[in-house]
């Protein structure tokens, strides 16, 4: 008797479908925007300068025909969801469609024009530094179950203190006393939230607003008050990693940067490392998804929050010192301008993984770059809703069109140990 194998059955559960559905109809009318916005009135082309210097490596694209192909793309796009769906290759589609459409964007933007994408893309790099490392942080904190909303009051206090402590006793100094702050704050919040089980959100917004309006006071009563004395720590200088510096395109947005944007990308490989290949991140994740268990095989639950919570504080009070000693070389008040939330949202958009936080905090960080870019092309779009894009971004990737992401099934619920 022959044996009939049985074909494998899929199932597509209600919500993808209806996700499929609304992806459908979000493509269809992204193709009447383009051809609406972006295809009529536009006469000539868009050169984009991938080189260091003009004429090098240009690339010329018709901005009007290049509207037109992004509109049969997304239209195809949107009848293909709404027929069968695209199953686990929705988010990387969706993803190559939106930097269709954002290069579509440029092309109208500079038509007729000429700019530096590398430049573009430098700055993003950039943009994206203070937003992955509060992203990073709250990988860190809720991989072992602790929310951290405090990342905002972490960052705007490690550039306080970077700032304050870097015009004293100089930079290197400043950027550990910016680490201790942070470290400080994330204690306390893991004090809160493990041993006096304070809801989590609460302790979180409280730290915010007491780093919000101490930094404030302080930069109101010391730092205006001598300016040339307490906030002139001037900035760190851009690095040129011999022979990577020099490569074309790639060189000058990835291997020019000071010791933030280096600092990001290996913390991003070490906690990649540490929570995937270790013995100290298999721990971690099996505090944040079962504690109760990980209790039971010898874990010490507390002591592994407390430690995770106060790196992760570490990282962020790292990445606030950017904001003074990487970029401005001073301290203003409430600086950071929600550079820490938008982080948590990249952290839920990379799905509780460093390397995905980190390509979240890019997408913001291209939002950002975009709209200082459109402002010197000169588009007519207003100034206000260029400085909307971070935050529309944000709002997009939290609504969950991008996709539902499970967070470590304790995250947020206290532990009480029998």
């Amino acid at each position: 008797m022959t044996a009939t194998a049985v074909p494998a059955t899929t199932t597509t559960s209600p919500a993808e479908i209806r996700r499929a559905r609304i992806l459908g109809v979000v493509y269809l009318a992204m193709a009447f925007v383009v051809l609406w916005f972006f295809a009529r009135d536009v006469d000539g082309d868009a050169v984009f300068r991938l080189g260091t210097t003009p004429g090098d490596l240009d690339l010329t694209v018709p901005s009007q025909g290049m509207a037109y192909l992004t509109a049969a793309v997304f239209a195809f796009l949107g009848g293909v969801q709404l027929i069968r769906g695209l199953g686990k290759w929705t988010n990387v589609v969706l993803a190559l469609a939106m930097g269709l459409l954002a290069f579509t964007f440029l092309a109208w933007a500079a038509s007729g024009k000429s700019f530096s994408m590398v430049g573009m893309l430098t700055t993003t790099v950039a943009a994206a530094t203070p937003i992955a490392f509060g992203a990073l942080s709250g990988v860190m904190c809720e991989r072992v179950a602790v929310i951290n909303i405090g990342i905002e009051g972490m960052l705007l206090s490690g550039a306080f203190m970077a700032a304050f402590m870097g015009s004293l006793y100089g930079p290197i100094i400043g950027l550990v006393a910016a680490v201790a702050v942070g470290g400080i704050l994330a204690f306390a919040l893991a004090v809160l939230a493990i041993k006096y089980r304070v809801d989590q959100i609460i302790a979180g917004v409280v730290i915010n607003l007491f780093a919000l309006g101490l930094t404030s006071f302080l930069s109101a009563q010391v730092l205006v008050e001598n300016s040339a004395r307490y906030n002139s720590p001037g900035v760190l200088r851009a690095i040129a990693i011999p022979g990577l510096s020099s490569i074309p395109i790639i060189g000058p947005i990835l291997f020019n940067h000071n010791i933030f944007v280096y600092g990001m990308f290996l913390i991003v490989a070490s906690m990649s490392y540490g929570l995937f290949r270790t013995r100290w991140g298999l721990r971690s994740r099996a505090v944040g998804e079962h504690p109760k268990a990980a209790d039971t095989v010898g874990i010490n639950v507390y002591r592994l929050r407390y430690l995770n919570v106060t790196l992760g504080g570490m990282i962020a009070g790292f990445g606030g010192a950017y904001f003074t000693l990487g970029s401005v070389g001073a301290f203003n008040e409430n600086m950071t301008a929600g550079r820490g939330f938008i982080g948590l949202a990249a952290m839920i958009f990379g799905r509780w993984n460093p390397v995905g936080a980190l390509g979240a905090a890019l997408v913001f960080g291209f939002a950002d770059s975009l709209q200082v870019k459109l402002a010197i092309l000169d588009t007519g779009i207003p100034s206000e809703f260029l400085l909307m894009a971070p935050y529309l971004v944000t709002i997009v990737v939290v609504a969950g069109l991008v996709g539902r992401a499970r967070p470590p099934a304790a995250d947020g619920q206290p532990y009480i140990k029998d």
